[in-house]
C-alpha cells in the first residue's frame, strides 16, 4: 500500500483573486516542499487542473451562465503556477468539475498505485478540495489534509469547510508531520 500526493487547481487564473494572491508565495513554497518529500519517498504525485473549452460548452452551469472566462484550455491562465516544482514523472489530470474524481481516471490510477492514503493539497478549500475529499472518503481512501498546502479565496467558507473535513473526512497534518510520514513510509 502506498501514499499518493494530490495537488488541486494550483493554476494562474485562480490566483488572480486578492486572498489567494497574498497567500501564493507561502502556499507554493509549502506545496513544493511537500511534493519534493513525496518524490524522495517514491510517492506518486498527481497535479489536477481544471480546463474548459473557449466556448465554455464543457464548463459547469455557473461558469456557462456567467460567461466566466477562466482556465480556458491553451491559455496562460490554465497553466499550473510557474513556480511549482512539477516533474515529468508526475501525473497531470484535467477535470471539468469540482471533484478530481468526476469524469477522470483518478480512481483507476489510485488503485493501480495501491493507494492506501491520499495527501490532498491545493485550492479552493470550500469547493474543489472539499468535493475531492468527499469523493475519496466515499471510496474508503484515508485522506490526509495538507494543512500548509490548502487555501481558499473565500476565507470564511474555507475555514468552515476545514472544520467539517478535519477529523471527519480526513486528518489535517502540517508539512512537518506529512514529511515525517512520507520518510517513514518510503519505498
Amino acid at each position: 500500500m502506498s501514499i499518493v500526493t494530490l495537488i488541486i487547481d494550483m493554476q494562474v487564473d485562480f490566483f488572480r483573486k486578492d486572498a489567494l494572491s497574498r497567500m501564493r508565495p507561502a502556499l507554493t513554497a509549502s506545496t513544493n516542499e511537500l511534493v519534493g518529500a513525496a518524490r524522495r519517498a517514491a510517492s506518486q504525485v498527481f497535479w489536477v487542473k481544471q480546463e474548459f473549452r473557449p466556448d465554455l460548452s464543457d464548463a459547469p452551469l455557473e461558469i456557462r451562465r456567467g460567461r466566466i472566462d477562466v482556465v480556458i484550455a491553451g491559455t496562460p491562465g490554465a497553466s499550473l503556477l510557474p513556480e511549482l516544482d512539477v516533474h515529468g514523472s508526475d501525473v497531470i489530470l484535467v477535470k471539468k468539475r469540482y471533484s478530481a474524481f468526476f469524469g477522470t481516471d483518478l480512481e483507476r490510477r489510485l488503485k493501480a498505485a495501491s493507494c492506501s492514503q491520499l495527501i490532498v493539497a491545493g485550492i479552493n478549500t470550500h469547493a474543489c478540495v472539499r468535493a475531492t475529499v468527499v469523493d475519496a472518503y466515499q471510496r474508503d481512501i484515508e485522506v490526509l489534509l495538507a494543512r500548509d498546502c490548502v487555501a481558499s479565496h473565500d476565507e470564511a467558507h474555507g475555514e468552515i469547510t476545514w472544520r467539517y473535513m478535519d477529523g471527519k473526512l480526513g486528518r489535517g497534518l502540517d508539512n512537518r508531520a506529512l514529511l515525517k510520514l512520507l520518510r517513514e513510509n518510503a519505498v
